[in-house]
């Protein structure tokens, strides 16, 4: 699928490939100049970095973006089949840490989706703590997913056993059709969403292979880091669209109650769970009061401690 000129990725100033704990290949990227402060990205199930664009396209070069694609997502390296937990998602953000972060430098986090469990998961690491100054959740939960899911109404047993299937089947998605389409926006995205920001959303999740889709919706399936959230204690903000019916607002209430240093609650009427592509410009002004407030602009240095494979 081509994507219009406004949402070609731009040209990254550096490309990484970072080693995770077990041996997993990461692909990552940075963006813009290396005094403006710090923002690394963490994305959701069956996205890639391209979920990132349109905020990038919003906050220009007044940030250095780190992206990184999940493993068994985009360019990363599809693990073992052990290689799928939350400990495994908190050990690759620890390695883009180590590797993109210059050693005294304090950022902000944003995960969408999985990449805000990413961010609980990863919060008690020293890679996380000594890096990280402040995060930004969107769109996402700690427990309880299944049962907390409205993509179909009816009995609560049919339902939650729905979407146990929607999250685990290891299919392919076969060919981009008006059908598909349509049942992708349906169930990520609001009835408003442009057809621009709804080809983009086509485009990543049909791009994601089956079976590493269906083994990490087996994690989401059962996913429990309530315990890990109070751990999660800098300054965090919480956003959601009120139209989400993968991770509804009570799981973004529920954070901000149980988060320790939680700033704000930001509900976005009538959104859906793409908020990074749905609201781009929300997601981005509340990323620039984080860190307007907690991160000073790095020292011009690029001198992270290096991975061990790169590419220009």
């Amino acid at each position: 699928m081509r994507l219009p000129d406004t949402l070609r990725p731009p040209r990254p100033t550096r490309v990484l490939r970072v080693r995770s704990a077990d041996g997993t290949m990461l692909h990552a990227e940075v963006h813009g100049p290396k005094d403006a402060p710090t923002v690394v990205f963490s994305h959701g199930w069956t996205c890639s970095t391209l979920v990132w664009l349109p905020i990038l396209r919003v906050l220009g070069d007044s940030i250095r973006a780190v992206l990184y694609d999940q493993r068994g997502h985009g360019r990363s390296e599809t693990p073992r089949r052990s290689g799928y937990s939350t400990t495994a998602l908190a050990d690759d953000l620890c390695a883009v840490l180590h590797a993109t972060v210059p050693r005294g430098t304090r950022v902000a986090v944003v995960g969408h989706s999985m990449g805000g469990m990413t961010l609980m998961a990863a919060a008690d690491r020293p890679e996380f703590r000594s890096r990280v100054a402040a995060a930004l959740l969107a769109s996402t939960g700690s427990h309880e997913l299944v049962p907390g899911a409205h993509v179909v109404g009816g009995p609560s047993l049919l339902r939650s056993a729905f979407h146990r299937m929607l999250l685990t089947a290891p299919l392919p998605l076969g060919p981009i059709t008006p059908l598909t389409r349509a049942g992708l926006r349906y169930v990520t995205m609001s009835p408003g969403s442009s057809p621009e920001m709804v080809d983009l959303c086509v485009r990543m999740v049909h791009a994601c292979r089956a079976l590493p889709r269906a083994r990490w919706g087996a994690v989401l399936r059962d996913l429990d880091l309530s315990a890990a959230v109070p751990r999660l204690d800098i300054p965090t903000r919480v956003l959601v669209g009120t139209a989400d019916r993968l991770t509804p607002p009570f799981h973004a209430r529920r954070l901000a109650e149980a988060l320790p240093a939680c700033e704000k609650l930001t509900l976005l009427p009538g959104l859906g769970h793409m908020t990074p592509l749905e609201a781009p410009e929300q997601v981005s002004a509340e990323l620039q009061e984080l860190l307007r407030s907690h991160v000073a602009p790095a020292a011009a240095t690029d001198s992270a401690a290096p991975p061990l494979e790169e590419a220009q």
